[in-house]
């Protein structure tokens, strides 16, 4: 499990069985709680956890400050299909906050268009240049 934990800190995503990510999960999870609090003992703690120091200093300087603010549920499990060899149900584990396609739709925010509003504003001036436009070019023909 540590190896697949480093592996996972240290790319941020894995292809896996179900069965090893969920596991994984529940493994990793308390290891990446724990990271919240950057102090010597919570970094000992992980590294008798990882048996990796490039594992633990990349958990604690990338991932650990982007995670601050959650309160859980740092995984996703996406389900990818069956491996052909032996049928087994394959996925992919990864960090939520580290996917660009998941983070970048939730901070965009929908405009609700209110019809009401923009026609009172584009209404007026709008009635007023097509009322006088076309004035001036039949007056123009008729005085020839």
């Amino acid at each position: 499990m540590s190896n697949m934990a480093t592996s996972l800190i240290m790319h941020k995503r894995i292809s896996t069985t179900l069965a090893k990510a969920k596991a994984l999960r529940m493994y990793v999870e308390p290891i990446v709680t724990r990271s919240k609090e950057d102090t010597t003992h919570s970094r000992r703690m992980v590294f008798s956890e990882l048996q990796n120091k490039y594992a633990v200093t990349e958990l604690f300087r990338e991932i650990s400050p982007k995670i601050a603010d959650r309160p859980g549920g740092y995984t996703r499990i996406l389900k990818t299909g069956f491996r052909k060899g032996d049928n087994a149900e394959m996925c992919i584990i990864e960090f939520v906050d580290f996917n660009e396609t998941y983070t970048v739709e939730k901070s965009k925010k929908k405009s609700t268009r209110t019809r009401r509003s923009s026609k009172k504003a584009t209404a007026a001036p709008v009635e007023n240049v097509a009322t006088e436009a076309p004035a001036a070019e039949v007056e123009a023909p008729a005085a020839e």
